[in-house]
């Protein structure tokens, strides 16, 4: 007879969630699979200098997102392009 999993509850933090684990067994539950998407060739490598302060907020603000500062850094780059390009698409 197989055994039936559990769902995996919604949280609405971070917090709530890591304390949900810290008392549960991911194998008590049942995992889907997904599908990932990895930035592949990055290619150019561009050097910015930021402040002490910059960067440490960046680095919070990463962190809060789960990312890596340069992942925040090239999504916030690449969301201020697109808000550009449609500022400037004909109407």
């Amino acid at each position: 007879m197989a055994n039936k999993k559990n769902k995996i509850p919604e949280f609405k933090s971070l917090k709530e969630e890591a304390e949900f684990w810290d008392t549960h067994d991911t194998t008590d539950f049942d995992f889907k699979p997904i599908k990932v998407k990895v930035a592949k060739n990055l290619k150019h490598i561009f050097s910015v200098r930021f402040e002490g302060k910059t960067l440490s907020d960046l680095d919070a603000e990463a962190s809060k997102k789960g990312l890596g500062t340069g992942a925040l850094i090239r999504m916030w780059i690449k969301e201020r392009l697109e808000e550009e390009k449609a500022k400037q698409a004909p109407v």
